[in-house]
């Protein structure tokens, strides 16, 4: 068998094999002529059996097609999420510095408008849900006690609040803000009782 009687009985079938793999018609046929092209320049005395040398080279050819093709779109998947990362850090830093600023805002009314013991309830129970049974612990003061501050510390906070400037409590908005931001309330509780301490010192 000649190389053209070759190529007219096998291409049908490699075709269909190709396709069977790839999904495309116009890569399968790509595929099998690069693999005819490359059949007619090797050495077919080395060659013991066309059929299955063709097959062999034809599924090949389509695997390493699918890999070309998987990691074209890993390489674009991936330029795609390093932007999309960089524009959510963007949205982060901008978020962080509104929040930080909010926060800071609050931090100033709180400071102005409560007691020390009337903020320290308020934060715990309204910016970190803490129970009243963990806040009393927190604060030496009794479940109801802990109730009536949170409910007279609302009250102060609906009435018209002013802007100051904020300048003595940067230490309580770092830990603020680990706690808002890490979870880590602990600092801000020690924070919050230091407050309490040094109030009923004076």
């Amino acid at each position: 068998m000649n190389n053209e009687q070759a190529i007219v009985l096998y291409q049908p079938m490699l075709q269909q094999l190709a396709l069977k793999i790839l999904g495309s018609m116009a890569d399968a046929e790509d595929i099998v002529q690069d693999t005819f092209v490359k059949w007619l320049t090797c050495d077919k005395e080395k060659i013991k059996n066309t059929k299955a040398y063709l097959i062999k080279s034809v599924t090949n050819n389509c695997l390493n097609h699918i890999d070309k093709i998987k990691r074209k779109k890993d390489e674009l998947l991936e330029d795609w999420h390093l932007s999309t990362f960089i524009d959510q850090q963007r949205e982060k830093d901008f978020f962080k510095f509104d929040l930080e600023n909010e926060m800071s805002s609050a931090l100033q009314i709180l400071h102005k408008k409560l007691e020390p013991i009337e903020k320290s309830v308020f934060v715990l129970r309204e910016v970190f849900n803490i129970e009243y049974e963990e806040i009393q612990l927190i604060v030496n003061k009794k479940k109801d006690n802990c109730r009536k501050l949170f409910s007279r510390a609302k009250e102060k906070l609906s009435e018209e609040t002013s802007k100051m400037n904020f300048s003595a409590h940067t230490e309580m908005l770092e830990s603020f803000k680990n706690a808002a931001f890490m979870g880590n309330i602990s600092d801000l509780i020690h924070d919050l009782k230091k407050e309490v301490n040094a109030k009923f010192k004076q």
